[in-house]
C-alpha cells in the first residue's frame, strides 16, 4: 500500500490515504466542473502536498539549508533546546522573541541588583553566565549554522 513507503512522514502518509479515499477508482480527483469552489479547494490541497513531497525529496523540507545544522524540518538543532529553555522561549523562537527575553532575564538577573547579598549575588551571576552562554548559543546558530 503506498500509505506506508518507508521514509514517508505521518502528514505525506494521511495526505495518501486522504487522496485515495477522495480519488475515483482511476487515479483522478473526482470532477466538479460546474463548481469552481471545489476545484481551487482540489488544487489547494494537491498544491500543498505536492510541495511538500518535493521538499522532503530533497533533503531541505521547510527551507533549510544544506549544511545550515538545522535539524529536519528547518527548525533549530535539538542541542539548543535547553538554551531557548533557559531564556524562556518556545524551541525555535524568532530571534525578536529571544532578544526582548535575553534583556529581560539579564535585568533581572543582574549581579549588580543583588549587590547587598552575597549569596544572592553568586545566585544572580551563575544565571547571567548561563543566560549569556545559551543566547550566545542560539545566535552563533542563526548567523553561523553551527551550535
Amino acid at each position: 500500500s503506498p500509505c506506508y513507503t518507508v521514509g514517508m512522514g505521518i502528514l505525506d502518509r494521511l495526505g495518501n490515504v486522504i487522496r485515495s479515499y477522495l480519488h475515483d477508482g482511476d487515479g483522478e480527483r473526482p470532477s466538479r466542473s460546474g463548481d469552481p469552489d471545489y476545484n481551487e479547494a482540489w488544487e489547494e490541497i494537491d498544491d500543498f502536498l505536492g510541495n511538500r513531497g518535493r521538499a522532503a525529496e530533497g533533503g531541505a523540507a521547510f527551507g533549510a539549508k544544506a549544511g545550515s545544522g538545522r535539524a529536519a524540518g528547518g527548525g533549530p538543532p535539538e542541542n539548543l533546546r535547553r538554551d531557548f529553555a533557559e531564556l524562556g522561549v518556545e524551541f525555535g523562537a524568532p530571534p525578536e522573541a529571544c532578544k526582548a527575553a535575553y534583556k529581560r532575564l539579564l535585568k533581572l538577573h543582574h549581579p549588580d541588583r543583588h549587590a547587598g547579598h552575597a549569596g544572592n549575588m553568586k545566585k544572580a551571576t551563575e544565571k547571567s553566565a548561563r543566560i549569556n552562554a545559551a543566547y550566545d548559543r542560539i545566535e552563533r546558530w542563526r548567523n553561523s549554522g553551527v551550535p
